[in-house]
């Protein structure tokens, strides 16, 4: 009797119709449960709205700040346009070409130092050594009268910014005469080797 009360009490519970029948406990539970879930479900929903909304604040603070980045720069720049505006108005005033000039040179200079502020420095190029980082060949020279792999015309200047190149020099390269004896005032035959190939490099995919 005692066996058959066992096996009674681990039988699923009573069912009816496929339809399990809970306490009421039990169904609280589950009432309490689904209530948290649509509870964490609106929260996720808020989160998600929130976040988007987000995204979309920043993209367009993002394209605020790149299209007033260089208000300052320009605003600066303006100075230098009256200056400019200035001049040409005093030329044709007085007619007079050394004072138009004059004038030109100075706000070239202005426009100079206001670049440099800003981190814009030239690179050096004339006599120096072919640097493919820096230089861009253009063409090269056969000649005796200038060491191997070095500078000797500059056609367009280049610049960097604040350490970065942001326009390589354009320049011609000096290439020593084919049976020429190598010119031991250069630089070491590897760094000259290093140095022509590269200039052949750039010339070779003009």
């Amino acid at each position: 009797m005692a066996e058959l009360k066992h096996n009674h009490e681990q039988e699923p519970k009573e069912t009816k119709n496929n339809k399990i029948l809970l306490t009421a406990e039990e169904f609280q539970i589950l009432a309490d449960k689904a209530a948290k879930s649509d509870e964490y479900f609106d929260r996720l929903l808020r989160l998600q709205a929130d976040f988007d909304n987000y995204k979309k604040r920043l993209e367009k603070e993002k394209i605020e700040f790149i299209k007033f980045a260089n208000e300052e720069i320009i605003a600066e720049i303006l100075k230098i346009l009256d200056d400019f505006e200035r001049a040409v108005e005093a030329g044709k005033i007085k007619h007079d070409f050394d004072v138009l000039y004059k004038g030109i040179e100075m706000i070239y200079k202005d426009l100079r130092d206001f670049l440099k502020e800003k981190g814009l420095k030239e690179i050096e190029a004339k006599g120096k050594l072919f640097n493919p980082n820096e230089h861009e060949a253009m063409m090269q020279e056969e000649t005796d009268d200038h060491p191997e792999d070095h500078i000797i015309e500059e056609f367009q200047k280049g610049y960097t910014l604040n350490g970065r190149v942001i326009r390589p020099s354009k320049v011609k390269v000096a290439k020593r005469p084919k049976g020429a004896p190598s010119d031991p005032s250069t630089s070491s035959g590897e760094s000259r080797a290093s140095s022509r190939d590269e200039t052949e490099g750039k010339l070779g995919k003009e």
